[in-house]
């Protein structure tokens, strides 16, 4: 057949067009990120380092490690932050999990309240009382740590496995004696419901948080994750700088009284860390510990835990 002029425009058009329109149809990529509340989506949002994503990011928001663990290791999340020890007892029981990226904070972040009318004001006090704080995790880990350093057995006192929601529930009435719990929360109980510090984990803890992927997003994301981590370290050096502003942006974007973000976060001074030899023979000797305190069934090899390949930004390591 032959072709007329407008025929053959007609076609090249259509040609063009089919070859654009995977392009134009093609959505951007998509990373699925856990956030507990006051965590990641509001540093980045706050430092900017958020800003300018070549891929998507679906947030799903959660109380605490345990149920965002959950649904990373169900692949219903690609990545998500949480403390060392959480990610460790997780793994520990076969999650197709990887930490690839830490932060650590002062361990005075977490910490074992009682109420300020309270007369405990030892460890010691609180023989045969309760005391609050999540099962594998932070909390479990310091009540039996404190109980170590100070002599005392481990079934000394009553721990109540309860998350933050439940566990401040109950702490504030006073249906526990005491709460091993970490920041925001520290600092919510002390500046807004008077609670006191007992003991904090100066000494006791890593006070080390992850990122950590699932071994599917490993594979297929992997570009997408180093981009998180770096934007995460950009992120915590910029807040370390600008702390008031932190403060503020915090406060709004999470609903949590700016009084207690501000002590929060001059306690903590977050930092990115390298996941070198040193930080794995840190985090051996806590898992070691788990293994003794009962959050661990048997032995742990962290380094197994752990995908070492993804690099800090040189300027900012710590």
């Amino acid at each position: 057949m032959t072709q007329t002029p407008l025929l053959r425009r007609s076609l090249i058009l259509a040609s063009a067009g089919s070859l654009a329109a995977p392009a134009i149809r093609a959505a951007p990529a998509l990373l699925r990120v856990g956030n507990q509340k006051g965590g990641l989506r509001s540093l980045l949002e706050a430092s900017g380092a958020g800003a300018n994503l070549p891929y998507r990011i679906e947030w799903s928001e959660f109380p605490a490690a345990a149920p965002l663990l959950e649904a990373l290791s169900a692949d219903a999340l690609d990545v998500g932050t949480m403390g060392d020890l959480a990610f460790l007892t997780v793994f520990a029981s076969g999650a197709p999990l990887r930490a690839y990226a830490a932060t650590r904070a002062d361990p005075r972040s977490q910490a074992i309240l009682v109420k300020k009318d309270s007369p405990y004001r030892s460890l010691a006090d609180l023989r045969g009382k309760k005391v609050a704080g999540n099962r594998g995790g932070w909390g479990q880990f310091l009540v039996r740590a404190a109980l170590k350093r100070d002599g005392l057995e481990p079934d000394a006192v009553k721990q109540a496995f309860l998350g933050p929601a439940d566990a401040s529930l109950a702490f504030r009435p006073g249906a526990v004696d005491a709460w091993a719990i970490w920041e925001p929360y520290v600092s919510i109980e002390v500046e807004r419901f008077g609670a006191r510090v007992l003991v904090d984990g100066t000494g006791l803890t890593p006070t080390i948080s992850f990122l950590a992927t699932h071994e599917k997003a490993l594979r297929e994301r992997r570009p997408l994750l180093a981009d998180l981590l770096l934007r995460q370290q950009r992120g915590w050096a910029w807040a370390d700088a600008h702390i008031p502003e932190y403060v503020a942006t915090n406060a709004r974007l999470t609903r949590l009284p700016e009084d207690a973000v501000r002590r929060a976060f001059g306690i903590q001074r977050t930092r990115a860390i390298a996941l070198d030899a040193t930080v794995v023979a840190e985090l051996q000797v806590a898992a070691d510990h788990a293994l003794e305190f009962g959050l661990l069934k048997q032995r742990l090899e962290v380094k197994e835990a752990l995908e070492t390949d993804f690099r800090l930004e040189e300027r900012d390591r710590t």
